[in-house]
């Protein structure tokens, strides 16, 4: 394979996708990782598809909600106590965002990033990447009539990007789709649209036809330094050694901001921790993914297995596993479900959701630098959102020119 050689910091989803696209249009493709690809927060999420609800976190009136919850660790968004004053800054940016402007300014960003999604992850399997894909769509249940209808409205903005706004259905219609849900649930809808893919498979999907196609991938090589002139990236020094680059592309999660400070450049990427329960049989059965409304608690079946996922905790970026957490979504299951998850079944996991101030990935180049560019911040979105951002990182690096759809996402538009 001739072409410029880029090299892709970080072997999440992201990163793997965008090497893919890379790979496609001819380039020399070297990832490295700090650790082994998806083997961070790729590995252990709920893999949903669903471009009808990739509303930004920062939304009107969860200002004054978080500051409530802050005071419970059980609760669907946890801030840390301990990591305000460190966090001070970011945090402040992040409320600041909490209002209804900004909230319709970035769902209509991420519709338009969306629009996609779907044929591209029809495109992947026709080119023989290999997935667990399904396509049961997404059933939504609630305890209480008042939130499902809340929940339900924003599916209004979605109309204008040809989304049908999901019939309401009572319990006993829910249990008829879903006979694993309890008495106690009320309410809900059916968004059938929606795909789900175990994360694991899309990331062992793209690594083989990424080492098919002759690309190199180091794994075990944290960054050490990245050699820059004029704005040029000239090459990546890492623990496994010096890597040339003609260009570089930092697509390391939540550990990003981390990286490109080694350019000097800061960019506000922090870590919204996610939790996971995966049980491998002797647990509840359920025919599609189920989201547990007022738990926000994600329901994942796969083959053989059925994951747990949900919780935002704002901790700082570190991998540490609240067990209090965990415990909150065991909780939450028991509401919803006949049958519990076990206090002791199913492997737990943690990881780091790459989250920015306004809830936006940033897409584009680093400030100040003409081939080097980051691709991150997609918090819950990073597997929906994971094809095109390939594609469009790819075309803005070969042809030099970047899609309007990526204007919203521009690294620069943080002046930190």
């Amino acid at each position: 394979m001739s072409g410029k050689r880029t090299v892709v910091i970080g072997a999440g989803v992201i990163g793997l996708a965008t090497a893919y696209s890379l790979m496609k249009r001819g380039r020399q493709v070297v990832v490295v990782d700090q650790g082994e690809p998806g083997e961070a927060c790729s590995k252990g999420n709920a893999g949903w598809i669903t471009p009808s609800i990739s509303a930004p976190i920062p939304a009107p009136g969860l200002t004054w909600t978080s500051l409530k919850w802050m005071l419970s660790s059980g609760s669907p968004l946890y801030i840390a106590p301990g990591a305000v004053p460190s966090m001070a800054r970011w945090l402040w940016r992040f409320w600041r965002h909490c209002n209804q402007v900004d909230f319709e300014r970035g769902l209509k960003a991420v519709a338009e990033l969306n629009r996609r999604t779907m044929p591209l992850f029809e495109q992947l399997q026709q080119e023989g990447v290999s997935i667990e894909l399904h396509r049961q769509g997404l059933l939504f249940a609630f305890l209480k009539d008042s939130y499902m209808r809340g929940v339900l409205a924003e599916f209004d903005y979605y109309r204008q990007y040809g989304y049908q706004v999901p019939k309401p259905l009572s319990g006993s219609e829910l249990r008829t789709l879903e006979p694993g849900l309890s008495a106690s649930v009320t309410s809900g809808f059916l968004v059938g649209e929606e795909w789900h893919v175990r994360p694991e498979t899309l990331s062992a999907g793209y690594l083989a036809k990424l080492k098919a196609a002759g690309c190199t991938v180091r794994t075990g090589a944290s960054v050490r330094g990245i050699v820059a002139s004029a704005g040029r990236v000239q090459s990546v020094d890492t623990t496994a050694g010096t890597e040339p680059a003609d260009e570089v592309v930092v697509a390391a999660g939540a550990w990003t901001g981390e990286v490109v400070a080694q350019l000097g450049v800061r960019l506000p990427v922090q870590a919204g921790k996610g939790y996971s329960i995966t049980v491998s049989g002797g647990g509840p059965t359920l025919k599609r993914p189920v989201y547990l409304g007022e738990a926000r608690v994600g329901c994942s079946p796969f083959d053989g297995a059925v994951r747990f996922a949900g919780t935002m905790e704002l901790s700082g970026v570190n991998t540490n596993l609240d067990r209090r957490r965990i415990v909150g979504i065991r909780k939450g299951i028991a509401e919803y479900l006949t049958t519990p998850v076990a206090a002791d079944a199913g492997v737990e996991w943690v990881g780091m959701r790459p989250l920015t101030p306004d809830g936006l990935p940033m897409l584009g180049r680093v400030p100040g630098f003409t081939n080097a560019f980051v691709a991150t911040g997609h918090a819950m979105l990073g597997v929906t959102l994971a094809p095109t951002t390939g594609e469009a990182m790819a075309d803005l690096i070969v042809d030099g020119t970047a899609d309007p759809v990526l204007a919203p996402f521009e690294p620069g538009r943080f002046r930190w």
